[in-house]
């Protein structure tokens, strides 16, 4: 099974948690000409009024510039996107793999469309990133 596997960061805010709140937290980033790999936003229970958005995918300093100023993060926490054909028990075989060679996953976020699978994985540490690109490698094969 054929693996696309690239490093990828992620960068993530608080937002208002309000009909357009994500919408005009994100403008300045686009408007910055980002093409978002992902976003995923939440609402923050603990903090009435506040969301959450985690986005990835950009691209260059100017977008890097327009999301540190609408107060947006570079996560400090190395990251990988994986792209593979949908079969039954790819994730969970990858989730194993991880778990085999003594990597703690900080995060997993998958969706599937058209037959593929998009996984993104967070890690603690860089060497655990580089330890997972190897042994996806040897899952591809």
């Amino acid at each position: 099974m054929k693996f696309s596997v690239e490093k990828i960061e992620f960068w993530s805010g608080e937002i208002r948690d309000a009909i357009g709140g994500l919408a005009a937290g994100l403008k300045p980033v686009v408007d910055a000409g980002a093409n978002f790999a992902f976003v995923i936003g939440r609402r923050m229970p603990d903090k009435p009024g506040a969301g959450h958005v985690f986005f990835g995918g950009l691209k260059g300093a100017k977008q890097a510039k327009a999301a540190t100023s609408a107060g947006f993060v570079k996560a400090d926490l190395p990251g990988l996107r994986v792209v593979a054909p949908d079969k039954p028990g790819t994730v969970e075989a990858i989730v194993t793999k991880m778990a085999e060679a003594g990597i703690n996953l900080r995060g997993l976020s998958v969706s599937t469309l058209n037959h593929q699978f998009a996984a993104y994985l967070a890690f603690d540490h860089a060497d655990d990133a580089a330890m997972a690109i190897q042994l996806l490698a040897s899952l591809a094969s």
